[in-house]
């Protein structure tokens, strides 16, 4: 891999497959492929790191065979079925949470006919956090950004942040927020960067490099179909990088 170029593994749920043609079932990676995906980049000798840990090298402060790991939304199959892999490996990673969902379900795709699933509690999000992983903002409703006016734009952004920030404890505060969708503009950046944090990741397709703007950082998605040989394609090749 180039050492400049780092892949920030983007997953949403780790769960059983879904029936097949239920709305987004791309997006449930199952717990036995997570958990190939993880042996394998740990016996190449990488290591996954949360966007905290990962900072130093995104700066190019350090240098290292290392990869980022996040979850969207907050599902609390990641604690279920993600969180004892990463930590047979010894990987941190960030999961994105909506704040004002917490111990709800995923009601933002009701429009899509996607199945109501659980996501973390209060309680469970410290045991993600205890158990060696990160909590970052994922907004307060998990809406559009880029429909919202400025101001509506800065509370979901900043007030997200200050909300898990009182819920939880996590010695470096909440300081990465992902943009829900992907979906941003202009304001949605700069309101990023007042409210404080440090990175924010897209849903745009690349590794990141130290010369990104760390607020507008590229992804790496892993899908249900992601095989080993596709993996290895998108994290060790420029097959990712592709504009």
């Amino acid at each position: 891999m180039n050492e400049r170029k780092i892949p920030i593994l983007m997953y949403h749920q780790i769960d059983q497959k879904p029936p097949k043609g239920a709305p987004m079932r791309g997006l449930v990676v199952s717990p036995r492929n997570f958990a190939r995906q993880m042996q394998m980049l740990a016996l190449l000798g990488y290591k996954g790191l949360s966007m905290n840990d990962l900072l130093p090298y995104l700066q190019g402060e350090k240098k290292g065979k290392v990869f980022g790991i996040t979850f969207d939304d907050g599902y609390e199959n990641n604690l279920t079925f993600a969180l004892p892999i990463l930590k047979r490996h010894n990987f941190s990673s960030t999961c994105y949470i909506v704040a004002d969902r917490i111990g709800m379900t995923n009601d933002w795709d009701k429009v899509r006919n996607v199945k109501q699933v659980p996501l973390m509690t209060q309680t469970q999000l410290q045991q993600w956090i205890d158990g060696g992983q990160e909590v970052g903002s994922h907004t307060l409703t998990h809406p559009n950004l880029s429909k919202l006016s400025d101001a509506e734009q800065f509370v979901e952004i900043e007030t997200s942040r200050k909300k898990l920030d009182s819920l939880i404890q996590q010695r470096h505060g909440v300081p990465h927020f992902c943009y829900p969708f992907g979906a941003l503009n202009d304001y949605s950046v700069y309101a990023v960067g007042i409210a404080g944090y440090i990175t924010a990741t897209t849903t745009a397709r690349a590794r990141a490099s130290i010369h990104d703007n760390k607020l507008l950082l590229p992804r790496v998605l892993i899908s249900r179909t992601t095989s080993l040989l596709h993996l290895w394609a998108k994290v060790f090749t420029t097959y990712e990088d592709r504009k």
